[in-house]
C-alpha cells in the first residue's frame, strides 16, 4: 500500500511517499527559515501562504522521484495537529482534496506521533516498548510507548520547551534566527564551566521539566558580566552559549535516564528538532552505554518536521489495523492546533 503524506504544521512544507511493504520511497522538504529570519521568528500568516506556494510542486517532485503517478497512491495522510491553525489547514485541504478526487481514504496524523515513530524508519529499528524523549521548539515530553497508538505521558515541560530555551537564549546573545543551531555552533567554542547556570527541576523527583527560568538566568549573567567587564566579548558570549547548552542537556539526559529506571525499560528513542543536537546525542550515548541500554535517533534529515514521518506514521497505523480503510469517507476536514498525544 502506498501512502502520500503531507506535513505543514509550522515552517516546513514536507511531502513524502511511503510503502507499507518497502518503506520510504521518496520525500521532499522546503524550509521557510530564510523567510522568517528577517522577523526573528515564525510569522503564522507568512508560513501559511508559503505552504500554499510549495505543496503542489513538492508533491510533483516526490511522485517524479518515485516514478509514480497520483493514481498509484492508495491513501493520503496529513498532519492534523498540533501546530499553527492556518498552516495545518493548507496540508489538510490539499490532502483531503486529493483523497476526494481519487476516492481514497484520508488519514489525519498527530504531528508528535510522526516524530515519535520516525526512528523506526531506519535500521536499527527500536522494538516496542521504549521510552521516547520528544524534544523540539514547542514540545518537551517523556512518553512510554508500548506500541503504535499506545502512549503514556511520563513527564513534560511546565512552561518553555527545551527548543524555546535554546532560541530565547540565542536571541539574548544576538545570534539571530533560528537560534538553537546557532547557539550550538557557538557553544563549541566556549567553556561550559566558566559560567554557572541552574539545572531547572534536576532534583524534582519527577519527570517534568521547566526551562523558562533558564533564559532569566542567562540574562542575569549577561548583566553581571557587563557590570564587571563592560561589553560582552566573543569569548564570554561563547561561554554563555556553552553553559546554556550544557544546562539543558544535563536536565534532558538526567530525566531520560530516570524515565528508563522508573519504567524498567532499556530502549530510549529521541526525536524532534533538538534531537539533532550533537552534545545531547553524545551524552545520552555515553550514559546509556554504561547502563547497558540503547538509544535511537532518527537521521538528522528527519529530526526536523518532514512529510516522511507523517506518511510513515500513517503506514504504521494501517499495518496495525488502527485505520478503518473501509469506513464511509467524509472529506470535510478539521485541524487541531492543540492536541494531546496521549489522547489519540
Amino acid at each position: 500500500m502506498i501512502i502520500l503524506g503531507f506535513e505543514s504544521s509550522c515552517d516546513e512544507t514536507g511531502v513524502a511517499l511511503v510503502c507499507t511493504e518497502r518503506g520510504l520511497l521518496s520525500h521532499a522538504l522546503h524550509t521557510q527559515v530564510a523567510m522568517h529570519a528577517a522577523y526573528g521568528g515564525v510569522v503564522p500568516e507568512l508560513a501559511s501562504r508559503d505552504h500554499v506556494r510549495r505543496v503542489v510542486p513538492l508533491t510533483r517532485t516526490v511522485l517524479l522521484q518515485a516514478g509514480l503517478n497520483l493514481t498509484d497512491v492508495d491513501a493520503v495522510a496529513y498532519t492534523a495537529g498540533p501546530g499553527l491553525a492556518g498552516a495545518l489547514l493548507v496540508g489538510a485541504s490539499v490532502a483531503q482534496s486529493i483523497a476526494w478526487s481519487l476516492n481514497l481514504p484520508a488519514i489525519p496524523i498527530h504531528h508528535l506521533e510522526g516524530h515519535l515513530l520516525s526512528p523506526r524508519m531506519v535500521d536499527p529499528c527500536p522494538e516496542f516498548p521504549f521510552v521516547a524523549l520528544l524534544v523540539s521548539g514547542g514540545h518537551t515530553q517523556l512518553m512510554r510507548v508500548d506500541d503504535v497508538g499506545a502512549y503514556i505521558l511520563l513527564g513534560e515541560t511546565l512552561d518553555d520547551a527545551a527548543g524555546e530555551a535554546f532560541d530565547k537564549t540565542a536571541k539574548l546573545l544576538g545570534l539571530g534566527y533560528p537560534g538553537g543551531p546557532a547557539l550550538a555552533r557557538l557553544a563549541e567554542q566556549g567553556d561550559p564551566e566558566r559560567i554557572v547556570l541552574p539545572r531547572p527541576m534536576l532534583h524534582s523527583h519527577n519527570l517534568d521539566f521547566s526551562f523558562s527560568g533558564l533564559k532569566t538566568a542567562v540574562l542575569t549573567r549577561l548583566r553581571d558580566v557587563q557590570a564587571l567587564h563592560g561589553p560582552v566579548t566573543e569569548s564570554m558570549q561563547a561561554d554563555l552559549a556553552a553553559a546554556t547548552q550544557a544546562a539543558i542537556v544535563d536536565v534532558l539526559v538526567a530525566k531520560s535516564v530516570s524515565a528508563l529506571e522508573q519504567t524498567g525499560l532499556t530502549r530510549l528513542v529521541v526525536s524532534g528538532g533538538v534531537g539533532a543536537n550533537r552534545l545531547l546525542r553524545e551524552r545520552l550515548a555515553q550514559r546509556l552505554a554504561k547502563k547497558r541500554a540503547q538509544v535511537f535517533f532518527p537521521p538528522l534529515e528527519f529530526c526536523t518536521d518532514n512529510g516522511a514521518m507523517i506518511a510513515f506514521a500513517a503506514a504504521q497505523r494501517v499495518s496495525r489495523g488502527l485505520v478503518d480503510l473501509r469506513a464511509p469517507r467524509s472529506h470535510g476536514f478539521d485541524v487541531r492546533p492543540r492536541w494531546d498525544l496521549a489522547s489519540i
